[in-house]
């Protein structure tokens, strides 16, 4: 029911448990999932997972196990530190689709999928711009795979939206671009936001989920820009 991959990294700590990861089977034998080797036709670099690792596309980077030592079929869940206990978030909290069902209690659940999530990329928090002088924010947008629906922009802290227009679609897993023109009309603070939405309708929150190691955060970002 579950495929477990060991990795050769080890834990700062000599009381750090060894670092073993499992995906279910379903996972495992979809298309995407691989075993990488090699990157861009050269033997996979040290840092990257040498000599071999795991690529989950839409899942979270701690099933991306570097430094594969064995690969082994299981007939039962995993039950280690780095599954029964890390990783976790309460169970119901966050949209998830694709859920872990075989490592889930009556309380909790495996993180899995990437949350749908945005960020601005073209103005840091505080930038100054000038009144009348037409400008473009941009940004980017991601999810776990079913892909970004849309992109809309605030220039009023989240009272109105605009959509923004969406760069090319590259593929379900990567990062999709985005950009929406403003001009300032008038000197002041702008709260500027953004927030995705993707192909199956889940979209970024605007409030904090609360869960005790802090995962899946994927609040609307918001920058503060000033027209003078």
């Amino acid at each position: 029911i579950e495929i477990v991959f060991d990795g050769a990294d080890r834990g700062a700590f000599d009381k750090t448990p060894d670092f073993i990861k499992s995906i279910p089977l379903w996972k495992a034998n979809e298309e995407t999932a691989l075993v990488a080797y090699e990157m861009n036709g050269e033997p996979l670099p040290h840092w990257n997972g040498f000599p071999a690792r795991l690529v989950v596309p839409g899942w979270t980077a701690t099933y991306w196990v570097k430094h594969l030592t064995s690969i082994k079929a299981s007939t039962k869940p995993l039950n280690n530190f780095w599954m029964s206990s890390a990783y976790r978030v309460p169970l119901g909290k966050f949209p998830m689709v694709a859920r872990f069902t075989s490592q889930e209690t009556a309380v909790n659940t495996p993180i899995t999928e990437i949350m749908v999530n945005s960020i601005i990329t073209s103005h840091q928090d505080g930038a100054t711009v000038k009144v009348g002088l037409p400008l473009n924010f941009s940004g980017i947008a991601w999810d776990a795979g079913y892909g970004i629906r849309s992109a809309e922009l605030s220039v009023d802290g989240g009272r109105t939206w605009s959509v923004a227009t969406l760069g090319d679609d590259l593929g379900p897993f990567a990062f999709r671009s985005w950009s929406h023109g403003f001009t300032a009309q008038q000197p002041g603070r702008n709260i500027v936001m953004v927030r995705a939405t993707n192909g199956i309708g889940q979209t970024q929150t605007s409030q904090l989920i609360s869960n005790p190691a802090g995962y899946h955060h994927n609040v609307m970002q918001a920058i503060t820009v000033i027209a003078v």
